[in-house]
């Protein structure tokens, strides 16, 4: 049965931007289209919050990149990328989109989009919907948690509208 989404709906999306950027560039060998993404998750429904995820390297060669979000609307979370003796690196928001999604849940919102195809929200996507909220997760199917898809209320599948979501 299909998901309902209504004009009044109040909704918030939560990008997994390293995630979206990572699974394009391995399955497609392309950019995400973020603004494509954005217009299909809100889905003409009230735009509550839009945030992306996003890693700062110590080169900063994303500068122009973080801007090109920041005009289609998308509020940016900003960590640097952590790089351990050795040359281990570490970037990843799990923690603080979860917290975010958490908050977002105890206000004004009807619906959460979540744009990652990351198997860790799988206790996330279960404790918002336990806490009455529509949870629609966004991402290309092929590198999209199986488990993931069967726990939100609906996926889309970028993949198969690829030229759209694609640059």
């Amino acid at each position: 049965m299909p998901l309902i989404k209504h004009k009044n709906q109040r909704v918030a999306v939560l990008i997994d931007v390293q995630n979206m950027y990572h699974s394009a560039k391995a399955l497609y060998k392309k950019k995400v289209h973020f603004k494509e993404v954005l217009k299909q998750a809100v889905s003409g429904r009230q735009l509550i919050r839009a945030i992306g995820y996003v890693i700062r390297t110590e080169t900063g060669e994303e500068k122009s990149f973080f801007e090109a979000l920041n005009k289609i609307g998308i509020e940016l979370k900003v960590k640097d990328l952590q790089i351990y003796p050795g040359g281990m690196k570490k970037a990843d928001w799990d923690v603080g989109l979860s917290i975010d999604a958490v908050r977002l849940a105890d206000s004004i919102i009807d619906a959460i989009v979540l744009v990652t195809g990351d198997g860790d929200f799988v206790p996330l996507v279960e404790f918002l919907k336990g806490k009455g909220r529509q949870v629609e997760v966004m991402a290309f199917g092929k590198s999209t948690s199986a488990r993931l898809k069967e726990t939100a209320d609906d996926f889309t599948d970028m993949g198969e509208n690829a030229k759209r979501f694609l640059i």
